[in-house]
């Protein structure tokens, strides 16, 4: 019986959490979508050819723009890196597609305060600028060669189908023609349920490790861990600390914000809530992942590289906050002793909930049934092209192009996504 009250409370919680984060989730992908749908970014690696501050900072604002899960971003790195584009690029448009993305500023905002979300934005870049100079200097010569011939192969990791669709209107028109034409109310409903459908395991997986931390673990206990009466000593761990609790937690994307909030009502440092969350690129599945693709000598160098990128921005964000007075002094973070109850959260929730089924009567009336069966697809499939070639005769974009060598059309694989 204590067994079971024990899961019932952690379900509870989690329940409780998710009720209170649906409706900024729902906000932040339907703008993210829009932005995906509307906004084209045609040849860009072109833009990312080098590991030069302009190719870097094009990375990182076509991978803001891109707004992927963790996986699908991983695979889209590796799609620019076999089209040309240079490793670092790759890492920086990677790094900018999960942590610098509209949707997870809004969550963090709501559920922690603007101090995160402002930290993310402004950590995120000093990341993206850490894993350039280390890339720089520990990933060349024969490790790039062997990464190149590693990724070359296509050797398929996870949601590659997802990585390789390119729903955005190709028309020419403006921006509000564009978002409210057919075209674009349809690529809004498709990008918006297909990143859903890409991040909703990692969501629930992340609240239900949250309810279970939050009901089972005693916030003594934490703040024991976290060294929370020793400010010294918890500025020097908490970074340190917080990427190795996402590695081991398998959670990604936005799904690590609910146990974030939990890590700091337990006491861990603002630097280690920072590099909590840019951790999610470094999660045991991933890494993996950059083993199949560019080989274990590689995928050792950027998780290395990764994590000491993120322990830094985690110090260096605190650094700087502390004597502005930006780090919260608040401990309870209301998300976690959350309650479902009849108040304004509840109607938001019930606005934006008539605004996601709407986005998924287009999506299914469209066709888009067929898109979820392919997002587990290998790269440069080619039933995806079929799709995306198909849905372009109908828009009158016919151009032609020749085959590439990677058993994809170029374009198609090219703008993977865009």
């Amino acid at each position: 019986m204590f067994i079971l009250t024990a899961i019932g409370k952690a379900l509870a919680m989690a329940g409780s959490m998710g009720w209170e984060i649906l409706w900024p989730l729902v906000l932040g992908f339907a703008l993210s979508a829009i932005i995906q749908a509307v906004v084209r970014k045609d040849k860009v690696t072109q833009y990312l050819s080098d590991d030069s501050p302009r190719s870097i900072s094009f990375a990182s604002l076509f991978g803001a723009a891109s707004s992927s899960c963790s996986y699908a971003a991983v695979a889209l790195a590796r799609a620019l890196f076999r089209k040309g584009a240079s490793f670092a690029a790759a890492m920086a448009f990677e790094i900018a597609s999960t942590n610098l993305v509209l949707e997870l500023g809004l969550i963090l905002a709501f559920v922690m305060g603007w101090q995160f979300t402002l930290a993310e934005f402004i950590g995120g870049p000093i990341m993206i600028v850490l894993v350039a100079l280390g890339m720089r200097l520990w990933m060349r010569g024969k490790i790039i060669d062997a990464a190149r011939e590693q990724a070359d192969k296509g050797l398929a990791g996870s949601m590659e189908g997802h990585a390789s669709m390119d729903m955005s209107v190709q028309s020419d028109a403006g921006f509000w023609h564009r978002l409210f034409s057919k075209a674009g109310i349809t690529a809004t409903s498709q990008y918006f349920v297909m990143d859903w459908a890409a991040v909703l395991r990692d969501i629930v997986l992340g609240l239900l490790i949250a309810g279970a931390f939050g009901a089972w673990v005693p916030r003594e206990w934490l703040q024991a861990v976290f060294l929370q009466n020793q400010p010294g000593l918890s500025f020097a761990l908490g970074p340190l600390i917080g990427p190795l609790i996402a590695v081991v937690s398998f959670v990604c994307s936005v799904g690590n914000v609910p146990l974030a909030g939990v890590l700091w009502n337990g006491g861990i440092s603002f630097g280690g809530v920072v590099s909590f969350i840019f951790a999610d690129l470094i999660i045991i599945p991933i890494i993996l992942i950059y083993r199949k693709y560019y080989g274990w000598a590689a995928a050792l160098r950027i998780t290395g590289i990764f994590y000491l990128a993120m322990v830094i921005a985690g110090y260096l964000v605190e650094l700087l906050f502390t004597p502005l007075h930006l780090v919260p002094r608040n401990r309870n973070v209301s998300i976690v002793e959350a309650s479902i109850t009849w108040n304004y959260t509840t109607w938001l929730n019930i606005a934006f909930l008539v605004l996601a089924v709407l986005l998924l009567i287009v999506f299914f009336r469209t066709g888009g049934g067929g898109m979820l069966k392919m997002m587990g697809g290998s790269p440069g499939d080619a039933h995806g092209h079929e799709h995306e070639h198909g849905r372009m005769e109908r828009e009158g974009h016919t151009e032609q192009h020749e085959p590439d060598g990677y058993g994809g059309n170029a374009d198609f694989d090219l703008k993977a996504r865009w």
